[in-house]
């Protein structure tokens, strides 16, 4: 069954002028143009296409690669903005559209921006969108803590940054968990952090676990000592000076040093952290 948006594995039943037509089931014989076809073709062998719809919304097959496909996220660039909306390259000659009524801002040409690709219930046509969370579920249903997933980088807020997690859903990375430089659009491996009690979902990029605490916990210590007593690295220091120092995330440096002050081993304050004598 040959399903728009996808690559297919379709059979060739007949040869003609443009190309080849493709047994695409429901949909009918779709053509594969002659540009995209094997030279030692015969009728009755099954190619890897990938199915859209023409400038006429007929079916058409092609054997280019997509930046995107139907159910998925992609980080594509803007290539015209008309009365219609916005025209996004996804890697073949018909742009995406992104209808107005899926822009939950202003987009600019040659900008890039995470995009969704859906059918249209009415006109069946693939469309885009920038209102992920229009499509994307913002609460767990299935994912366990310390779980990994595959992470596209999709926007920045105040508490962080927003991804898409296995395609599938949206979770957020706290800045206190960004210990290197990340970019939108950027694909990464990532874990289940928290499921918070609103069932919204917190990521992390590694999740140490308690031995691993106590080692660093133990390292500070033994940093402080080498360093006279005290360090001017705090809880409130920048992510990236302390990932370059202990190659761990802010959150799992703040959790030692909590460690440490409970068991009353150092003291903090806003400007160092000192041994206790």
């Amino acid at each position: 069954m040959a399903i728009l948006g996808k690559n297919n594995s379709l059979e060739i039943i007949e040869a003609i002028d443009q190309g080849v037509l493709l047994d695409g089931d429901q949909l009918g014989s779709i053509l594969l143009p002659n540009k995209f076809l094997p030279e030692d073709y015969r009728i009755g062998q099954k190619l890897d296409v990938f199915v859209y719809l023409d400038t006429n919304d007929e079916p058409i097959a092609t054997t280019q690669k997509p930046k995107i496909m139907l159910g998925e996220c992609a980080y594509l660039k803007v290539a015209d903005v008309n009365k219609y909306g916005a025209f996004f390259d996804w890697g073949l000659p018909k742009d995406l559209l992104v209808p107005y009524a899926e822009q939950s801002y202003k987009v600019y040409p040659d900008l890039y921006y995470t995009v969704f690709m859906y059918q249209d219930n009415a006109t069946k046509r693939l469309v885009g969108s920038i209102k992920l969370s229009k499509h994307l579920n913002e609460y767990n249903t299935n994912f366990k803590v310390k779980q990994q997933v595959d992470l596209l980088i999709c926007g920045k807020s105040q508490l962080g940054f927003k991804a898409v997690i296995n395609k599938t859903h949206l979770g957020l990375i706290h800045h206190s968990d960004v210990f290197k430089n990340i970019r939108m659009g950027q694909k990464l491996k990532g874990y289940i952090k928290e499921i918070r009690s609103d069932k919204k979902i917190n990521l992390s990029f590694n999740l140490p676990d308690a031995q691993q605490l106590g080692s660093l916990a133990t390292n500070i210590l033994n940093d402080l000592k080498q360093q006279g007593g005290v360090s001017p690295m705090t809880d409130k220091s920048p992510p990236a000076e302390i990932y370059q120092k202990w190659n761990v995330s802010k959150g799992s440096y703040k959790k030692a040093l909590g460690s440490l002050y409970k068991q009353k081993l150092i003291t903090i304050t806003k400007d160092e952290i000192k041994l206790v004598k």
